[in-house]
């Protein structure tokens, strides 16, 4: 049943509440969210991370416009949503503003709460139609497709864009006033360029170059996020007004809400315990079979369980077998022989030895070069294998 959604259009009017902001008439309880990670930002992660906390806005997988007027089964199931995936936002990608805003208008009717547009993913499907990040290099054209939706929508449009094409061509800050002009309500940044993908460090001045160009809308920061100590640098280093998270809040579905509690108090409350690890991870499970049926459901599940494992410390006895799951009863028969392996590397008290715990995590953007040995650190998170073979 499709949400009430309110009439106002005054997107130049940003509330802002401490560190709780509004797009336009949409106001939301938290300025941290969950960016679209496609092949894995799914209804059942996006159920997981709100029940830990922290998060508010939510975005899905980048789906094809053309494909959801067409009613494709998989754009479909990539916007699949319930009662309890609110406020939700859905990200669009394309070129043709009439395809774009008759898509948005039908996910508006279904009570979507924000349409997002697509103009920073590098990869080749997306940019060679004209969409992602080769939106970017024709401003005047992403102007009128962007201004084509705004004109015809209630709800707001927000747009996620890079810095540019490469470090030639750092648009962002243009083309974040142009849109601005146009009437979208927020952007986002990814603070990496199309040429990069995903390798380097992402640039925060660059990200507070676009806060800058900016006079009236909210610029969220995007990019390397992996801890909560990196998401206050971030805020701290480019004047953004929220984080988006998308690698980090998969490595770990804890970030939004430890994030929220340092910004909000200045205390770092501890990660997750193990056991919480693993509520989580079964109740993960249970999401995807409920919502795409056993089999298919436990398949799906074959790439996101060894995320979970990534913070067990040693778990290659899991990995192994998991990655075959085709039920839930298999999966608990994996996980009660992994848990009598996993205990060889604990202490008498049943916690994980020194040596075998993960690596700590620190986001590229905060590691200074020191001589000599330090702790072992891990600097980045890998890009998941996705539904694309380029990301």
């Amino acid at each position: 049943m499709p949400l009430p959604v309110s009439s106002f259009r005054l997107w130049k009017s940003v509330v802002r509440v401490g560190r709780v902001i509004s797009f336009g008439p949409l106001a939301l309880g938290s300025n941290l969210f969950l960016s679209p990670l496609a092949g894995y930002t799914n209804l059942p992660f996006r159920r997981v991370v709100r029940e830990i906390g922290g998060v508010d806005l939510c975005t899905t997988d980048l789906v094809n416009a053309r494909s959801l007027l067409e009613r494709n089964r998989k754009a479909l199931k990539l916007v699949e949503s319930d009662q309890h995936d609110r406020p939700l936002a859905v990200q669009l990608f394309g070129a043709v503003p009439e395809e774009m805003r008759d898509a948005a208008l039908y996910l508006e009717a279904q009570g979507v709460n924000s349409i997002d547009i697509n103009m920073g993913c590098p990869v080749k499907k997306v940019v060679k139609v004209g969409g992602g990040s080769a939106m970017m290099t024709e401003l005047d054209k992403t102007a009128h497709l962007v201004r084509t939706m705004v004109n015809a929508l209630k709800i707001p449009v927000t747009a996620k864009m890079r810095l540019g094409w490469d470090d030639d061509n750092l648009t962002a800050p243009d083309l974040a006033r142009a849109l601005e002009d146009a009437g979208v309500a927020a952007v986002f940044v990814h603070g990496r360029t199309r040429e990069q993908g995903f390798e380097g460090t992402v640039n925060l001045n660059g990200i507070a170059a676009v806060v800058r160009a900016v006079k009236r809308i909210p610029v969220i920061g995007n990019g390397d996020v992996t801890t909560p100590e990196g998401a206050r640098v971030m805020f701290d280093r480019t004047g953004c007004a929220g984080v988006s998270i998308g690698r980090g809040a998969f490595y770990d579905p804890w970030i939004f809400v430890r994030t929220r509690r340092l910004i909000e108090t200045g205390e770092l409350i501890p990660e997750a315990s193990f056991e919480e690890r693993i509520r989580v991870m079964l109740r993960h499970l249970d999401l995807m079979v409920e919502v795409f049926g056993e089999e298919l459901g436990c398949v799906m599940y074959r790439k996101v369980a060894p995320w979970y494992a990534r913070r067990f410390g040693p778990s290659s006895e899991f990995n192994k077998k998991v990655v075959h799951l085709t039920s839930k009863a298999q999966f608990h028969e994996i996980l009660d022989q992994y848990l009598r392996w996993r205990a060889q590397f604990c202490d008498e008290s049943g916690e994980l030895q020194q040596r075998y715990r993960p690596a700590q995590m620190v986001p590229s953007f905060m590691v200074e070069p020191t001589p000599g040995d330090g702790p072992v650190v891990r600097t980045a998170i890998p890009v998941p294998k996705g539904p694309v073979e380029v990301w």
